[in-house]
């Protein structure tokens, strides 16, 4: 089960042009498209007549035209052509969903269409900051549920043995966390003092020696997180941004998790960075080796996920506590939202 009521990512801007997409979506399917003007849509992909997958027939100017029996829908779902039938009937007609465009990314809104607001997309000052690079990331599918991936994004100790060549460091193991939950998610941090530089990080930072290192995991409900990677010379760990030491690293990595169903998970991202904003071979590099990293996590959360639908976990660790306290919180919020649409059904 799934909270509803949130803007999911269907698809990278770039995927979605003139021709339909089918997207599977919290164990829906979609079919994606842009209007003439560019604007995205989102339909269900199912024409009610004999459920032929609407992405199987044609896009006519702004219009689908299912590829059976010639049943046209419009961008609100509604059936405007239906070829040898006096009376279109009441019942020829999808479901539209809201959709919206922002960040490189088409998010669609999976729950009540009146309580979508563009505005409750989470906001990315530095998005426009000429003095940040951005390199625009790229999506992978895991086999796992979503919430093993909201586990990994609230576990800054999984590094040193999942990513022992890119992000992990020997000096970080068995630090202590700090986890804070908030309304809108949970975020798990910790500062490393005087510790060795770990090794994707050590080809961009601009000091020698050590370093103190901040790791902090946001994870904001219901799929989404802000990894924020800070790295500065030994003995400037600080609090306040505006006392940063003038050659810190900055890196906020944002990770988008779209539940495709239980049992499989489309993961969009990209990173931003507080150097080279124009260095287009420092994004690629940056590409690279974090899809190398984010692969190391696939293996091991599909593994995770297939041994845990065999047999349950013996103990929780003290590491758990931020991935626990999410997992709790989701589900008060699915719990919720099934009450009030129980209420409106049965109104």
């Amino acid at each position: 089960m799934f909270v509803r009521n949130a803007w999911y990512v269907g698809a990278l801007a770039t995927q979605l042009g003139r021709s339909l997409l089918p997207v599977r979506m919290l164990s829906e399917n979609l079919v994606l498209y842009r209007r003439e003007d560019g604007q995205p849509v989102a339909l269900e992909d199912s024409c009610p007549h004999r459920r032929l997958p609407l992405s199987k027939g044609r896009l006519i100017g702004d219009q689908v035209e299912c590829g059976y029996h010639g049943l046209t829908f419009d961008c609100s779902g509604s059936c405007t052509k239906a070829p040898g039938v006096a009376q279109i009937p009441k019942s020829a007609v999808v479901r539209s969903y809201p959709c919206t465009e922002r960040f490189g990314l088409v998010w669609v809104w999976m729950g009540d269409p009146e309580l979508a607001d563009p505005s409750k997309l989470i906001d990315i000052p530095e998005w426009d900051n000429p003095e940040w690079g951005v390199n625009r990331g790229d999506a992978m599918e895991l086999d796992c549920n979503y919430l093993y991936v909201t586990d990994n994004l609230l576990d800054p100790s999984h590094v040193s043995w999942v990513h022992q060549s890119s992000f992990g460091s020997p000096d970080i193991i068995g630090l202590p966390l700090t986890v804070k939950v908030e309304d809108n998610g949970v975020t798990v941090s910790r500062w490393s003092k005087n510790v060795e530089v770990a090794p994707f990080y050590k080809q961009f930072v601009k000091f020698e020696g050590n370093c103190d290192r901040k790791q902090q995991y946001e994870v904001r409900f219901p799929s989404l997180a802000v990894i924020k990677a800070i790295f500065l010379p030994a003995g400037a760990a600080t609090e306040e941004p505006s006392e940063y030491h003038q050659d810190v690293f900055l890196m906020d990595s944002y990770n988008f998790l779209t539940p495709i169903d239980e049992e499989h998970t489309r993961y969009f991202w990209f990173q931003l960075r507080n150097f080279s904003p124009d260095d287009e071979a420092i994004s690629k590099i940056f590409n690279e080796d974090v899809r190398h990293a984010f692969l190391e996590d696939k293996v091991v959360l599909e593994e995770v996920h297939k041994a845990l639908k065999e047999r349950p976990a013996a103990l929780d660790l003290p590491l758990d506590s931020g991935p626990l306290r999410f997992r709790r919180k989701i589900s008060q919020m699915i719990q919720a939202e099934q009450a009030v649409t129980s209420e409106t059904t049965t109104a």
